[in-house]
């Protein structure tokens, strides 16, 4: 497993659980409003920040405190050894939180058939005749449609969510995902921030404001059990 970071204590990124988050190095989609630029691309100098020993050592030390571990990226799927990295976290006690972009749900599937995640976020980068344009490369969108319909019908607790831009995400696009999504248990907006991201261009693009983003919400709302707004 290639390690790009851990935050060691996180009361938001796995609801309802006190976590730690580890974050996978790679990604293979190139969404230029990504704030971690840092884990998408493996450069020679963006070696592992943590070896696995270390990491296993420091879950251990911690079993009284945290419920949860947070795996994310990057894109965690790429990783070859992602399967027996979560069965020691497994069998150390931990429920465990998947954020993928769902472009390989081969790996999804022999995790839920495996029993080995306990919540599943899968970002939707918006509707899927738009998809490869807002991810800035190709991609197979069967794939990410076949990873949506292993999710909603796993029986294991998940998500759907955007990271929403006004210029890559007009109302009418979102629209289309909750028509595509209809019946999915849980979608969230989140409110793009500004600052560091992997296409400089995207550094300091206006977000809906929060009013703008609420409005949206509430013409999603039919489509989902629950729909909500993520500001920072």
């Amino acid at each position: 497993m290639i390690i790009g970071g851990l935050e060691k204590l996180t009361l938001i990124d796995y609801p309802g659980k006190v976590a730690c988050t580890v974050f996978t190095l790679g990604c293979n989609f190139g969404c230029g409003f990504c704030h971690n630029p840092e884990l998408v691309m493996r450069q020679p100098g963006n070696a592992p920040v943590l070896s696995e020993k270390d990491f296993f050592d420091f879950l251990t030390a911690q079993k009284k405190y945290l419920d949860g571990v947070c795996i994310t990226g990057g894109e965690p799927t790429l990783q070859k050894d992602l399967i027996d990295f979560i069965k020691n976290i497994k069998s150390l006690g931990f429920a465990v939180k998947l954020d993928t972009n769902g472009s390989h749900p081969e790996v999804l599937e022999k995790l839920i058939s495996n029993g080995l995640v306990d919540y599943i976020a899968m970002d939707i980068k918006g509707p899927l005749d738009n998809y490869s344009k807002i991810v800035g490369c190709e991609i197979d969108k069967e794939k990410i449609k076949r990873s949506v319909e292993l999710i909603r019908s796993s029986g294991v607790d998940y998500e759907f969510r955007t990271t929403v831009l006004p210029e890559l995400h007009s109302p009418g696009d979102l629209k289309k995902v909750g028509e595509w999504l209809t019946g999915s248990k849980k979608y969230y907006l989140q409110q793009f921030r500004k600052g560091k991201t992997l296409n400089p261009d995207f550094s300091d693009k206006r977000g809906y404001n929060d009013e703008e983003l609420k409005k949206i919400c509430e013409s999603l709302k039919p489509y989902f059990e629950t729909c909500e707004v993520r500001l920072n």
